[in-house]
C-alpha cells in the first residue's frame, strides 16, 4: 500500500497514493489506524483525493474500523477527497451515516479544531 502521512500536534492525515481503493489495502490500513491510535493520535483525516476508484463497499469498511478507534479515545476519524464514483458507492452503503466525510483537507482541520476547543470548553465547565 502506498501513502503517506502527514502528523500533526492534534491530529495526523493519512493520504492513500493509489489509484484505486482494493480489498488488498484494507489490512494494511487498518493496521496504521490502529498504530496511530496506539500513538495517542485520537484524529485521523484519511486523504482519498488521489484515488480513482473502488471496487465496492466492503473495501470501504475499513473506515469504520478508523471511526470506532477514535469515538473511543474521545476524536473524530474525517475522510476527505471523496470523487464522484467514491461518493456513489459511501451512499448506497450508508457509510455516511457512521463516518464524516468532508469535500477538503482544511474543512477536516477546522472540524477537529473545533471539536478539540469543545472538548476543552466543557472539560473547564465540568471542573468547575
Amino acid at each position: 500500500m502506498k501513502f503517506s502521512t502527514d502528523k500533526h500536534e492534534k491530529y495526523v492525515v493519512i493520504k492513500l497514493d493509489e489509484p484505486t481503493f482494493t480489498n488488498d489495502i484494507t489490512p494494511a490500513l487498518k493496521s496504521e489506524f490502529i498504530l496511530f491510535n496506539a500513538e495517542g493520535f485520537r484524529n485521523i483525516v484519511v486523504d482519498l483525493s488521489a484515488v480513482e476508484g473502488c471496487r465496492d463497499s466492503q473495501d470501504l469498511s475499513c473506515l469504520l474500523v478508523g471511526d470506532r478507534l477514535c469515538k473511543s479515545a474521545g476524536g473524530i476519524f474525517v475522510v476527505v477527497g471523496v470523487n464522484n464514483s467514491i461518493a456513489n458507492i459511501v451512499k448506497m452503503s450508508n457509510l455516511h451515516q457512521s463516518v464524516t466525510f468532508v469535500n477538503k483537507l482544511d474543512e477536516a482541520t477546522d472540524l477537529i479544531f473545533m471539536e478539540e476547543i469543545e472538548k476543552e470548553l466543557r472539560g473547564g465547565v465540568d471542573k468547575g
